[in-house]
C-alpha cells in the first residue's frame, strides 16, 4: 500500500504546486487575489485528498488482512485460546492496522515537508487538525475492516463487505446532491462529511465524538462476532445492545457544542464582535429557506451564514421549505428565494443569501450592537514554485527506500539458517 501511494501522493502534490503556481501568477501585486491563496486548500488538502482515495480502497485489505488471515488459517482458534480476552486480541489487531496506516502515511508527510522546502506556507494548526481528520477517518476505516473479518468466513469475503462500506458513504455522499432534506441530513452522518470539515479548517468536538463512537461500535461488534463458539442468537443479542448504546451516545455527542475555527484565514468565523453578539441571543431563532436544494444559492447560503449561525446562537432551528420549480419561472412559488428570520415575535425576511446583509438584519430584529473588533486580514501566500525535481523522490528514492525497509524487516523475521537446513522450521 505504501509503494502503490508513493507515487499516486507524488502525482497529486506536483500537480496540485503547479496549479497554485500558475494561480499565484496572477496574484502577484493584486492583494485582493493574494488573499484568496490559501496553502489548504490549494496544496495540503488535494495532496492528502490522493492518500484519502488510497486509505479509502485499499486500507480494508490492511485491516481485514490483521484477523482475516488467522482465521482463514485456523490460527485464531489457538489465539483465543491464550490467556486474553478477544477485547485484548481486537485492540492489537486494531492497533497493528493503525501501526500500518502510519506507514503509509509516509509519503504524504514527505510532501508536506518538500512544500516547506520550497518555501511554501504551513500553519500548524489547520495542518494538524488536517491529519487529526485523516486519522479519524483511517480508524473508522480500519474499525470497519476488523468487523467484516469477524463476521465474514474468509477475507475475500469480508473484502467485499468492508468496500461495499467505504463505497457506500461515497454513494451517499454524492447522492445528497440536489436531494430532499432528509438525504442530506442522511449524508452528513458519512465519515466522507466529516472529513470535509477537517479539510476546511474546522475542529467540530461533534464530529470528532461521533467518528470515535462509530469506530468503537465496530470494534465491539467485532469482538461481539469473533469467538466461533458464542451462538448466533446471543451474537445478535448483544450487537443490539452495542448499536443502541452508540445511538445514545451519538445523540449525546451532537449536543457537544464545541468548535475551534482553526484555518488561519477564519473562513468558519463571522467576526469577532458580531460572533460575540450572536452568542447572545436568548431568544428562539427559526429560519425558513425557500431555495430548491439544488439551487447553488442554498449550497453558498450554508456555507458563507448557516453553518456559522448553527455553531454560534444557543436556540435555533433552519427549515430548508422545498418548492417545485414552474416551466417558465424558477419556482411555481412567489416565495421563492425569500428567507424568513423569525426571532421571538419578531420577523423580517430578505432575499440576500451573503452574511454582510444578514447580519444586520438579524441584530435589528434582536435589537443588538455587536462591538466592532477588526481582525488581521489574512494576507494570502502566493508561491510559484516548480515540484517536478521532486518527482524522483516519489517514483524512485521513496519507493526504494520503502522496498528496502520491507526486505530488512521480513529479513530479521526470518529464522537462522542452521534452524531451516535441520528442518526446525515447519
Amino acid at each position: 500500500m505504501a509503494l502503490l501511494l508513493c507515487p499516486v501522493v507524488g502525482y497529486g502534490f506536483t500537480e496540485a504546486v503547479g496549479l497554485y503556481a500558475e494561480a499565484s501568477r496572477s496574484a502577484e501585486g493584486f492583494p485582493e487575489l493574494a488573499r484568496g491563496m490559501t496553502p489548504l486548500d490549494g496544496v495540503l488538502v488535494p495532496t492528502l485528498g490522493a492518500f484519502y482515495v488510497a486509505v479509502t480502497l485499499l486500507f480494508p485489505f490492511v485491516a481485514i488482512r490483521t484477523l482475516g488471515g488467522d482465521k482463514e488459517n485456523g490460527g485464531l482458534k489457538l489465539l483465543l485460546q491464550l490467556p486474553h480476552s478477544p477485547v485484548v486480541l481486537v485492540l492489537a489487531k486494531l492497533a497493528a492496522a493503525i501501526t500500518g496506516w502510519l506507514l503509509a502515511l509516509v509519503p504524504a508527510l514527505s510532501a508536506l515537508f518538500l512544500w516547506a522546502a520550497l518555501g511554501g506556507h504551513l500553519h500548524v494548526p489547520e495542518t494538524l487538525n488536517l491529519l487529526l481528520g485523516h486519522l479519524l477517518y483511517g480508524l473508522l476505516v480500519a474499525a470497519v475492516g476488523l468487523f467484516a473479518a469477524s463476521v465474514a468466513d474468509g477475507p475475500a469475503t469480508a473484502a467485499i463487505g468492508a468496500l461495499a462500506f467505504v463505497l457506500g458513504a461515497w454513494v451517499l455522499d454524492f447522492a445528497a446532491a440536489g436531494q430532499g432534506a432528509w438525504m442530506r441530513r442522511l449524508a452528513d452522518l458519512s465519515p466522507t462529511a466529516a472529513l470535509r470539515g477537517f479539510e476546511g479548517g474546522l475542529l467540530a468536538l461533534p464530529a470528532v465524538l461521533g467518528m470515535l463512537i462509530a469506530a468503537a461500535a465496530l470494534v465491539a461488534l467485532a469482538v461481539v462476532w469473533l469467538p466461533p463458539g458464542r451462538p448466533v442468537p446471543r451474537k445478535l443479542a448483544l450487537s443490539a445492545a452495542v448499536l443502541a448504546a452508540a445511538a445514545a451516545l451519538s445523540l449525546a455527542s451532537a449536543q457537544a457544542r464545541l468548535y475551534a475555527d482553526l484555518s488561519e484565514s477564519r473562513r468558519n468565523s463571522f467576526a469577532p464582535g458580531d460572533e460575540a453578539a450572536l452568542r447572545r441571543l436568548s431568544e428562539p431563532l427559526a429560519i425558513t429557506v425557500h431555495l430548491s436544494p439544488d439551487d447553488p444559492r442554498l449550497a453558498d447560503f450554508e456555507r458563507q451564514v448557516l453553518g456559522k449561525l448553527r455553531r454560534l446562537v444557543p436556540r435555533i432551528s433552519v427549515t430548508i421549505a422545498e418548492t417545485p420549480k414552474g416551466l417558465l419561472t424558477p419556482s411555481g412559488d412567489d416565495r421563492y428565494g425569500l428567507v424568513f428570520y423569525d426571532y421571538g415575535a419578531r420577523h423580517d425576511e430578505s432575499r440576500s443569501t451573503s452574511f454582510r446583509e444578514v447580519l444586520p438584519l438579524l441584530f435589528a430584529l434582536a435589537g443588538a450592537t455587536p462591538e466592532r473588533i477588526e481582525a488581521a486580514d489574512y494576507p494570502g501566500y502566493p508561491l510559484v514554485a516548480d515540484a517536478r525535481p521532486a518527482a524522483p523522490w516519489f517514483y524512485a528514492v521513496l519507493p526504494a527506500l520503502l522496498a528496502l525497509a520491507w526486505w530488512r524487516v521480513r529479513r530479521a523475521g526470518a529464522a537462522p539458517d542452521w534452524l531451516q537446513h535441520k528442518g526446525g522450521v515447519p
